[in-house]
């Protein structure tokens, strides 16, 4: 029995066997840490990836973080290739296309610089426009009112366009209104106290009225009384189909030959 435990002694080796896989040495807490944030890094550019496959799909399967550069020049509206205007039948027609959108008279020198030609060559160009259109027997006209250019319809088809565009309804000016309104136009500049004088009635009312609507507005103070003045707006002489105040009609035809010693009286 003794000789049979000593060769069973000799077959097995006391010696440990060691593991197919070696143990990993404890992570110092900063390693450890390190790769915990590295773990989770790699687990949120999996899930990066899967929404972006889900939203798109198709697409190929990216690292989890990719620079995209996007050149600044993609992105701007490319330019239209406009013409060059040289000749004078084309810049005629980019005018009258302008003149067709436009709400409000339009300057020569804005003209000028969104078609990028002279100042002079616009201004002769719509000179030659507008009497080119009063030679054809047009129903339009383009005129220079209020500092600038716009199409009017034409005096003499006033009615028709009234009887187009109302359809009905009233928008004129009450005689109260009118009457202010031609005593700031040709007194101007002019204080409420002088307006009153002259119509012989409280105009305040009036005078916010017109205000509101555009058709005058203040002007400063008088020196001596340090009241507010009025004068005729922009919006006036564009109403009017007018350049300046001085194209106004003459009153004298249609005032009383008093009339100066009234007004005389009243000041």
């Amino acid at each position: 029995m003794d000789q049979d435990d000593d060769a069973t002694d000799e077959e097995w080796d006391d010696t440990p066997e060691e593991p197919a896989v070696a143990a990993a040495k404890p992570a110092t807490p900063k390693a450890a840490k390190a790769e915990t944030t590295k773990a989770a890094a790699e687990e949120a550019a999996v899930a990066d990836t899967a929404v972006t496959e889900a939203a798109v799909p198709g697409q190929k399967r990216r690292a989890a973080k990719v620079d995209v550069t996007i050149d600044e020049a993609e992105l701007r509206t490319p330019e239209m290739d406009l013409p060059g205007l040289t000749d004078d039948a084309e810049l005629a027609a980019a005018l009258e296309a302008i003149m067709l959108v436009v709400d409000e008279p339009v300057a020569e020198l804005q003209l000028a610089q969104i078609l990028e030609q002279p100042t002079e060559r616009i201004a002769l160009m719509l000179d030659n426009l507008s009497a080119r259109y009063t030679a054809a027997g047009h129903g339009f006209d383009l005129r220079r009112v209020a500092g600038g250019w716009r199409l009017y319809t034409r005096p003499e088809y006033a009615a028709y366009v009234e009887r187009f565009v109302l359809d009905g309804q009233s928008v004129r000016l009450t005689q109260a209104a009118l009457e202010t309104l031609a005593v700031v136009a040709y007194k101007q500049p002019v204080t409420r106290s002088r307006i009153s004088a002259i119509r012989g009635v409280n105009c305040d009312g009036v005078m916010r009225t017109l205000v509101t609507r555009g058709l005058i507005e203040e002007c400063g103070t008088e020196s001596e009384t340090g009241a507010h003045l009025y004068r005729t707006t922009g919006l006036f002489l564009e109403k009017l189909g007018l350049n300046s105040v001085d194209q106004l009609p003459p009153l004298a035809p249609f005032l009383p030959d008093d009339v100066e010693e009234v007004l005389d009286a009243t000041g």
